[in-house]
């Protein structure tokens, strides 16, 4: 995992000049407002905050921005809240979720009758006009005129009984959205001290060292009472919570590319979790995550984004025909979820709790029994039961019920340590085995009340340091199966070391006593970061292998400066390559297309394209084909990828990958 550099403070607003100024994220624009991006000028359409982190470029956000002039430059990189890497190995990508756009304050009334509407201005729900001699309330996030049209987002509120204010002042509220975590991950070096846990009978706020808590036995199953492995293979993916915003890719677009009919199961990314009620429960909040791009900032590891939840229309919906008014409970990709699972009633939905940003309690929630009891029950109660948090008039007791089929919990990492603000303890180890323990009593206990099958699944780092931290025969028992991170084994942050593959099958090495000459790493730690080598620490620390789902990166790591020889494999790099959203990063959809030459590496099965300078390690259908083969043969459980908004249009990567089931 890595993380950035903290981006430009806000700044309050930028005038217009004859000359246009540079776009900046953390400006104010108002509508009609120049600027230059990427050699073109664009134009505001509407006031508008380009909240830091949201990632509303002028090239991607055509509701805010239209371009008036300019030629079609190299597209320069904005970067996301993808963490940068704070030690060797390998890292999880990070994303980053948009607020929602910040309106023109509402104006005190006077005499019954509020500012004037402004044409151009976004207003969110809740704020109150006057239009025309009536008095208007947006119900939801709306540019538009208002109106007094049922089914439009404005409610009438009736004719006004005074004169209109002109407001004096245009204020920027804080965005009622979020930014949000990230990808799942690999490995960092254990770490050489170790926080130690908080006592059982208390849980301690303060940092002062305490003794280390007799560890609970784990729960005994009864012989043959482990929870069995699927009967056929599990084809999956994550779909990023952030991904509707500046990614554009809606629950609807699962179904439109072709994705939908090879999937049987979808993990939502993420879920949070917060102290509270004296110990520490899942939530759904509206809060910028700061620590997406300053992993050392206060509250880091606290945000949430409730809006994308359950909150905000989609642009693109599963069911056209279903109308959302003002006053529904459920809406967001929750709502869409639920028409999603009407069209595919047998593909299973998890909520993924943790990931790369939100892994922050884990460790102190786990530390005793009362605290895992707590956890679990307050998880079960929001997203299995479907008991939302009220939020904006939205969500509430039973708004979602019956939405998610289960829980995947992506702790980044028990016992090592992940972002630099995770709490972490020597515990972990057998307190991972009692959480997943605890998971699974209480997600038994509801099923036998609902008579409904309620399924429990992990997201594990796959590096040797992070397996032996945890007890997989132990652990196992409680799973339906274990969602391999086997991905973001090198990239940029290490830019100024040899280029190595991202994600590859085999180690490099074809056998025992045989190392890749061209290989500078030989058997170190590093080394066992390939496919081949999780399995088989997994499969001979007892897990069943049926329950061993193999990741699929649906993006590339790369490196630029790549010095032009043995077709850039194991040579220096000066930098990360450019991406879209983040240096050393790219979807697939856009790697296919990119220049260079595809090679693949004879031992480790892996591919990469190599332009002369530019270096990218990524899957290809071929190289998925290989995995596949692979996997039937060790008779492991299936496949999963991160993430869905890394593939193309056409399901490319997601339809090689559903070959595992044939």
């Amino acid at each position: 995992m890595f993380r950035l550099a903290a981006l430009p403070a806000a700044l309050a607003f930028v005038c217009v000049t004859a000359f246009a100024a540079d776009w900046q994220e953390g400006n104010t624009y108002n509508a009609g407002a120049q600027v230059t991006y990427a050699g073109k000028t664009y134009q505001a359409l509407v006031t508008h905050t380009a909240y830091v982190g949201a990632n509303w470029t002028p090239s991607s956000t055509p509701t805010l921005w239209k371009e008036v002039s300019g030629s079609t430059p190299t597209a320069t990189p904005v970067p996301t809240a993808t963490p940068a890497p704070t030690a060797t190995p390998t890292v999880v990508p990070t994303a980053t979720a948009t607020p929602t756009t910040a309106p023109t304050a509402t104006a005190t009334p006077a005499a019954g009758c509020y500012a004037a509407f402004k044409s151009g201005t976004a207003y969110t729900g809740g704020q109150k006009v006057t239009y025309n001699g009536r008095n208007y309330e947006a119900k939801w996030w709306t540019t538009d005129t208002p109106s007094n049209s049922e089914w439009g987002p404005w409610k009438d509120l009736g004719a006004c009984s005074g004169s209109t204010p002109t407001p004096t002042a245009v204020v920027t509220p804080t965005p009622t959205s979020v930014v949000t975590p990230t990808p799942t991950g690999v490995v960092t070096p254990t770490p050489t001290s170790v926080v130690t846990p908080t006592p059982t009978a208390v849980v301690t706020p303060t940092p002062t060292a305490v003794p280390t808590p007799t560890p609970t036995a784990v729960p005994t199953l009864a012989p043959g009472a482990e929870v069995p492995a699927p009967t056929s293979a599990q084809v999956g993916s994550y779909f990023t919570q952030w991904g509707v915003y500046g990614r554009d890719y809606q629950v609807a677009d699962i179904i439109s590319n072709g994705s939908a009919d090879q999937l049987t199961f979808i993990n939502y990314a993420f879920g949070n979790i917060y102290e509270k009620n004296g110990g520490y429960e899942c939530g759904i909040v509206n809060k910028l995550e700061p620590g997406a791009t300053n992993p050392d900032a206060a509250g880091a590891g606290t945000g949430g984004d409730a809006w994308a939840d359950f909150g905000l229309t989609a642009k693109r919906r599963v069911d056209p025909s279903d109308t959302i008014k003002w006053d529904d409970k459920l809406a967001g990709n929750f709502r869409e979820f639920v028409a999603y699972k009407k069209k595919y009633p047998n593909t299973k939905l998890f909520i993924s709790l943790g990931g790369w940003t939100w892994s922050k309690w884990f460790s102190k929630a786990s530390a005793t029994d009362a605290l895992r009891k707590q956890l679990v029950s307050s998880c079960i109660d929001i997203y299995i039961k479907g008991n939302l948090p009220t939020l904006d008039g939205r969500g509430g007791p039973g708004s979602a019920p019956n939405l998610f089929d289960g829980i995947d919990i992506d702790w980044e990492f028990p016992g090592v340590i992940g972002q630099p603000y995770n709490t972490v303890s020597a515990a972990d180890k057998q307190n991972f085995t009692l959480l997943l323990a605890e998971f699974r009593k209480q997600l038994d206990e509801l099923a036998a009340v609902n008579k409904k099958e309620y399924l429990l699944t992990v997201a594990i780092g796959v590096g040797k340091d992070k397996i032996e931290m945890t007890e997989p025969q132990a652990y196992s028992k409680y799973l339906n199966w274990i969602n391999m991170m086997s991905y973001d084994f090198n990239g940029g942050w290490a830019a100024q070391g040899p280029t190595d593959f991202q994600s590859h099958l085999y180690p490099d090495t074809a056998s025992a006593n045989y190392w890749d000459p061209k290989d500078p790493s030989k058997r170190s730690l590093t080394s066992y970061y390939n496919v081949d080598d999780a399995v088989n620490l997994l499969i001979n620390a007892g897990v069943n292998p049926k329950k061993l789902v193999v990741g699929i990166p649906f993006y590339g790591r790369g490196w630029t400066g790549v010095t032009n020889a043995n077709n850039g494999l194991y040579q220096k790099a000066t930098g990360a390559a450019r991406g879209t959203y983040e240096a050393g990063i790219e979807d697939y959809k856009v790697l296919k297309n990119a220049p260079g030459n595809v090679f693949v590496h004879p031992v480790t099965k892996q591919s990469w394209k190599f332009d002369g300078s530019t270096f990218w390690s990524y899957d290809t259908p071929e190289v998925i084909q290989t995995k596949i083969d692979y996997a039937k043969a060790k008779g492991l459980g299936g496949m999963f990828s991160w993430s869905l908004d890394g593939d193309d249009s056409n399901a490319t990567l997601m339809k090689a990958m559903s070959k595992v089931k044939q």
